[in-house]
């Protein structure tokens, strides 16, 4: 479980420093998508690094 933990610390980890290059460059991180802006940046891997944060925060709790 300690394992699982730390996976979701940085997958957070990862999708911030994502969000922060996403601020630079958007059609970096969103070349998939029609729309390349930074307000999508912000809902997709803002919401990202809130989920996975929670995961790891409450993780935290069950071991």
């Amino acid at each position: 479980m300690p394992s699982v933990r730390l996976f979701c610390l940085l997958l957070s980890c990862a999708c911030l420093i994502s969000m922060v290059i996403g601020l630079f460059k958007p059609w970096l991180l969103l070349w998939w998508e029609d729309v390349q802006n930074r307000k999508k940046i912000f809902q997709v891997y803002g919401t990202l690094t809130l989920v996975f944060f929670v995961a790891y925060v409450v993780l935290g709790f069950f071991i």
